[in-house]
């Protein structure tokens, strides 16, 4: 989850699933990648529609279609044996559009990497959600459908890798299917509980709004918490550029108050600016960092409806809370607890983010997480309280998990520096794919070394 690509029972789930043919009615892998028309034909008689082949990178093909309404984009090598890999994207801000990249290999989210997992002889793929916004439970079922898809024609090793959001995706597929992937990688995700997340940024907002009431940097619009602060949601019918153009106009629109009082914050490191800025961050759970200001209160005030909404009711309940930060007087703290807007979650909310997901750290499929130390939308925190379910579950010999030290770089909105979210060098998100696919192979678990 960038700045824009943030954070049912399984038996009806799995009845919405394509039904994988026995292995006696597949083409084989190598056959299917090396004629094109064969390739297009089976995808068709699996059930996708508007199938289209072209030619990919040094004799493959690039398959594009939809499964059950959803696109999907694969992109299988010359001599393809079935060896796969998944990609799971991250949260993306109600009103972007909902397509994938056509062209993973060399236009796709993961840069680089893709290519080099294709040069490994490897498909490599995605498939859109059905919804902008919070989407983990449409993201589970659409990409697990891609993995039967991709199955059913000739797929053996199917690995799965997720970003931000796309790490709990990751984690929800291995808890609830740990036959259907090889293995996964989980980078900088919400990989323990959404409900924990979701307080922490609802937390932020709440005292936001207060602690710059009435100044210049309050957020634009709504104040209601349970609300969008503005909607952006572009009208019915605006095409993807314009979409897309119009949401990152309202993201502008929110960030652009928090940029401010940072700004203001760093001229005067003593004054009021700078005690606000440490006061949402601390309560937050965050740093004291431009980023870990402003991307924290964007997610919410442009996601608080569609979070609510596709929860089935309000999802965080803070009427018992204490709110209180380090070097917060006790007029202030006092103040501040007066003031705050007190909200009551819906217990089929709360049921909902339970499934949807939060963690139970029993795993047992090889996975990989990484995450920055200091991490500016998905705090290193979620990393401490799945390892340790996995530690309280017995499955250590199923987790690896990398400390990666944290980055800064400019923000796409402002120009100011601050933490990343899913700072990963291109070495080191390379180094992360090498260690799952070694030790899915050789069934060696790699070392601590594996990522610098």
């Amino acid at each position: 989850m960038r700045a824009t690509r943030l954070m049912i029972c399984a038996a009806a789930i799995g009845a919405t699933f394509l039904s994988v043919p026995p292995i006696s009615a597949r083409t084989p892998a190598v056959a299917l990648a090396t004629d094109r028309n064969a390739l297009v034909a089976r995808a068709q008689s699996l059930g996708a529609t508007n199938v289209t082949g072209k030619p990919a990178p040094n004799g493959g093909t690039t398959l594009n279609g939809k499964l059950g309404g959803a696109q999907f984009a694969l992109v299988f090598p010359a001599g393809w044996k079935g060896d796969s890999l998944l990609y799971a994207h991250g949260y993306s801000t109600p009103g972007m559009p909902i397509a994938v990249e056509a062209d993973p290999v060399e236009k796709g989210p993961g840069g680089a990497l893709f290519r080099a997992i294709y040069d490994q002889g490897f498909a490599v793929g995605h498939s859109a959600y059905d919804k902008a916004g919070l989407g983990v439970e449409t993201a589970v079922r659409n990409t697990k459908r891609l993995r039967d898809f991709i199955t059913a024609l000739g797929g053996k090793r199917v690995y799965v890798l997720g970003d931000s959001m796309g790490g709990s995706i990751v984690v929800t597929l291995l808890e609830l299917y740990p036959r259907a992937f090889a293995g996964g990688l989980a980078r900088c995700g919400v990989v323990d509980s959404w409900k924990t997340l979701l307080g922490q940024l609802t937390d932020m907002r709440l005292a936001y709004t207060v602690l710059t009431r009435d100044t210049p940097y309050a957020l634009p619009g709504e104040r209601d918490v349970r609300l969008d602060a503005i909607s952006s949601v572009p009208p019915a019918g605006t095409p993807d550029p314009q979409a897309t153009a119009y949401v990152w106009t309202r993201m502008g629109q929110v960030a652009q108050p928090p940029l401010a009082l940072w700004t203001a914050a760093q001229k005067n490191p003593d004054g009021s600016e700078a005690r606000i800025v440490r006061q949402v961050t601390a309560i937050g759970g965050f740093d004291y960092d431009a980023a870990s200001l402003t991307y924290p209160l964007v997610t919410t005030a442009l996601g608080a409806s569609d979070m609510a909404a596709t929860a089935g009711g309000w999802i965080y309940d803070n009427r018992q809370k204490h709110y209180s930060a380090s070097g917060m007087t006790a007029q202030e703290e006092t103040m501040l607890n007066a003031q705050i807007q007190r909200v009551r979650a819906a217990p089929k909310a709360t049921a909902y983010l339970t499934r949807w997901h939060e963690a139970t750290g029993r795993i047992n499929t090889p996975l990989i997480t990484m995450h920055n130390r200091i991490d500016s939308l998905v705090p290193y925190a979620q990393e401490v309280a799945f390892e340790a379910k996995v530690r309280a579950n017995g499955r250590d010999r199923f987790l690896v998990a990398y400390a990666v030290p944290p980055t800064r770089a400019p923000l796409p909105i402002g120009g100011i520096e601050g933490y990343t979210h899913c700072g990963f060098s291109p070495a080191q998100a390379l180094a992360g794919w090498n260690a799952l696919r070694q030790w899915v192979e050789t069934k060696r678990k790699p070392g601590p070394d594996a990522i610098q």
